[in-house]
C-alpha cells in the first residue's frame, strides 16, 4: 500500500481530486490543471495534517485533558511541543470504501472506545465534485450508550496562484478572532477584529508578512446562511472555501513552520478549516463565550459540510 493510502480519483468536466484512504484526506485538487490546495504524492506520508479530515475534535485540546459527567480523561499529547492533543482520533486511520464512483466517494472509519475516548463514534466523509467544486461532508453517529463530544473541520491548505503567499488577497468576514498565548496558542478570549488590524480581513486586501494561525467566528454569511472565505492571487486566480451555519468557527493559518523559508512547505498555502467548534471546546466550561461542543446522543447522527470552489 501507498504511505498515503488508497488514492481515490474523482473527475468532472475540467476538474480532478484525488482523496487519500489515510485520514480520509484530499491529496490533490485541481481545475483546469491549476492547483487549489497543496498537493502532496502518493506515495508520500502526509505532511503533518495536509488535507485531512479532523474528528472527534478539530484543533486542540489544552494539555490533553478534559472532563465529562465529573470523569477527568487525558488524551496522548500528539503536539508535544505545545502539550496538547492536536486535530482528533482519526487523521491517521485508513478509511475503507463505502461507495466508490466517477465523481464522488464515501469513506468510512470507526473511533473504538478507549480510555481517553470512551465513546465508539462512527465516522463517514463524502467527497463530491460538481460543475460548484468539491463537496466534503462528514456524517458521525454515535453507537454508544452515552452522549459522545464531538466537534469536526477539514485541514486544506488552498492555493491561489503562482504568486508568493505574501502577495494574494484573503477575504475573511469574520468579526471576531480568538486571542491565543504566543508560545503554545491556548485560548484567551475573544476580541473584535477591529481592536486587532493584523487581524481585520472583512474587507480584501492583500496578506503581506501577517501571521496567522487563529480562529475567528461572528461570521458574515450571505440570505442562505453561507458564508465564505476567498483568496486570490494578483494574476486574477483564486479559491474559495464556503459552509453553512453547522460551522460557526473557521481556523486560518498562513502554514509559518520553525524553519522559515529553508523549511519546505514553508507559507505554501493558506490553511482555512470551517470547524463545528472552536479550540479547545472540549473544556468549554472555562470560556466565556460558546464554543459549539456538540454531544452526540446515542444512535444520533451530526452532519457538516464544506466546498472548495475555483475562482
Amino acid at each position: 500500500m501507498a504511505a498515503s493510502g488508497t488514492s481515490y480519483v474523482l473527475r468532472f468536466g475540467d476538474a480532478e481530486a484525488i482523496v487519500a484512504s489515510v485520514g480520509a484526506s484530499l491529496r490533490s485538487f485541481q481545475v483546469a490543471g491549476r492547483d487549489l490546495v497543496v498537493p502532496y504524492g502518493e506515495d508520500e506520508v502526509r505532511p503533518g495534517y495536509r488535507g485531512a479530515t479532523l474528528a472527534p475534535w478539530p484543533n486542540r485540546v489544552v494539555d490533553g485533558e478534559y472532563e465529562v459527567a465529573g470523569t477527568r480523561y487525558r488524551l496522548a499529547l500528539t503536539e508535544p511541543e505545545r502539550h496538547h492533543a492536536l486535530h482528533g482520533l482519526v487523521a491517521w486511520l485508513d478509511f475503507e470504501p463505502v461507495v466508490v464512483g466517477a465523481d464522488h466517494v464515501t469513506l468510512g472509519a470507526t473511533i473504538v472506545a478507549q480510555t481517553a475516548y470512551p465513546w465508539t463514534v462512527r465516522i463517514e466523509t463524502t467527497y463530491r465534485l460538481g460543475a460548484d467544486g468539491l463537496t466534503q461532508t462528514v456524517r458521525a453517529t454515535n453507537e454508544s450508550a452515552g452522549a459522545a463530544p464531538f466537534g469536526t473541520g477539514p485541514h486544506p491548505y488552498l492555493v491561489a496562484g503562482s504568486a508568493p503567499l505574501d502577495e494574494w488577497t484573503l477575504e475573511l468576514p469574520a468579526d471576531r478572532v480568538l486571542e491565543v498565548t504566543p508560545d503554545r496558542l491556548s485560548p484567551v478570549g475573544l476580541a473584535d477584529v477591529a481592536d486587532v488590524a493584523e487581524f481585520d480581513f472583512r474587507q480584501p486586501r492583500t496578506l503581506g508578512p501577517v501571521e496567522i494561525d487563529h480562529a475567528f467566528t461572528a461570521l458574515s454569511r450571505a440570505e442562505d446562511g453561507i458564508a465564505a472565505v476567498r483568496v486570490t492571487d494578483p494574476s486574477g486566480t483564486g479559491v474559495a472555501i464556503s459552509w453553512d451555519a453547522v460551522c460557526p468557527w473557521v481556523q486560518v493559518h498562513t502554514a509559518d513552520l520553525p524553519g522559515g523559508p529553508a523549511q519546505p512547505g514553508h507559507r505554501a498555502g493558506l490553511a482555512v478549516e470551517p470547524m463545528t467548534c472552536a479550540p479547545d471546546a472540549f473544556n468549554a466550561s472555562r470560556y466565556d463565550y460558546d464554543a459549539g461542543l456538540v454531544f452526540i446522543e446515542p444512535a444520533d447522527t451530526v452532519e457538516a459540510s464544506w466546498r472548495i470552489s475555483a475562482i
